[in-house]
């Protein structure tokens, strides 16, 4: 019944926008809502992932709260999108979890994997390693737990991607739509407000804060990713194993990547923190707090780790980085991670829409 009232409102929110129009202009949502009459709950996951939540027509709307109206675009998407994240879950119960309780779940699931670090590799050897991560959690050890764990999410996450797809109608796209979309994605075309000059976020103050923070945050575990390939590189082919020095590549672009993430992460959530809190949903905001937290530990813990190389605590810091990388990747299937795949696809089928 909740969900429903949800979706009820938004609906009836977007009724209104298509009648005023005043926002058209402002980014893709407005556009895209204007072809249609009538809104099912896929019309509306469909706009709701479509949105950046840039808050710009909130500000602008005659009929934003207090008008007994209530358009309120960004917080009423806030909540569908939250609610679209358990909807195409897969599978399904694991996103219950996550979004009933995302502090909870996460922080259950970093202690038992910690413990289950502990349990299998606290030999006399492991906690007398000298800077050895081998030597604390064999490599064998390693690869397997992250392979399998890996797998599944990857599995979760195409399964999750391939359910909105079908659940919004897109089916095929060109080449050019497609270019089109990753470039929309990859500039954050749709979070520096009208014309570029900022978004009002977090209050009514244009701001390219967000902005800056998401590309940090965004490029910042790319370059992680890339640390960890380069990682793999150097052991199987080049026969260099970790830890690797400052000069070697694996140590440069996992650096630059966590010192990126750490600005990101810390930059949005003091932005959340701030932020006007009639553009908050309530319902939705733990998940965000969860995930970003998650995020920045991840990072942060990698520093500490790298500080840490020749204390007698390196095990149980390796144990607990570990632990929070992992916790993160079963994390981002059923967290606000999806978004970023959700949104493509929305971009996907917006720009699809625009070209015919």
């Amino acid at each position: 019944m909740k969900i429903t009232k949800i979706y009820e409102e938004a609906k009836k929110s977007c009724i209104i926008c298509n009648s005023c129009r005043y926002c058209e202009g402002l980014c893709a949502v407005f556009p895209a809502m204007e072809k249609k009459r009538e809104f099912s709950f896929n019309d509306l996951d469909y706009l709701a992932n479509l949105c950046h939540q840039c808050s710009e027509c909130y500000y602008d709307c005659q009929y934003a709260p207090p008008h007994e109206f209530n358009v309120s675009i960004p917080k009423q998407f806030a909540a569908l999108r939250q609610q679209s994240y358990e909807k195409y879950a897969f599978p399904s119960f694991l996103g219950w979890a996550f979004q009933r309780n995302a502090f909870l779940t996460s922080l259950v699931l970093v202690l038992c994997l910690f413990l289950g670090f502990w349990f299998a590799n606290s030999s006399t050897d492991s906690l007398e390693a000298n800077g050895n991560f081998f030597a604390i959690v064999s490599y064998e050890y390693m690869v397997s737990v992250f392979s399998i764990v890996s797998f599944l999410v990857v599995l979760a996450l195409a399964g999750a991607v391939l359910k909105f797809s079908r659940s919004i109608g897109l089916s095929c796209f060109s080449l050019r739509v497609f270019l089109q979309s990753v470039k929309d994605v990859l500039t954050l075309k749709y979070l520096g407000g009208h014309k570029n000059e900022g978004c009002t976020y977090p209050n009514e103050k244009r701001s390219l804060m967000r902005k800056v923070y998401h590309h940090c945050t965004a490029y910042g575990f790319a370059l992680c990713f890339i640390a960890t390939t380069l990682g793999a590189i150097y052991h199987h082919f080049l026969g260099i194993v970790a830890p690797y020095d400052i000069t070697q590549l694996p140590k440069i672009f996992g650096v630059l990547g966590g010192i990126m993430l750490c600005i990101g992460t810390l930059g949005l959530f003091v932005l959340k923190l701030i932020s006007d809190k009639n553009l908050v949903d309530k319902e939705s905001v733990g998940m965000d707090y969860a995930f970003i937290f998650m995020l920045f530990l991840v990072s942060f813990t990698g520093f500490v780790l790298m500080f840490l190389k020749e204390s007698a605590y390196l095990a149980f810091v390796l144990w607990f980085h570990l632990s929070c990388v992992l916790a993160f990747f079963v994390m981002m299937p059923y967290s606000k991670f999806v978004h970023m795949f959700y949104r493509f696809i929305a971009l996907l089928k917006y720009n699809t829409e625009e070209e015919n």
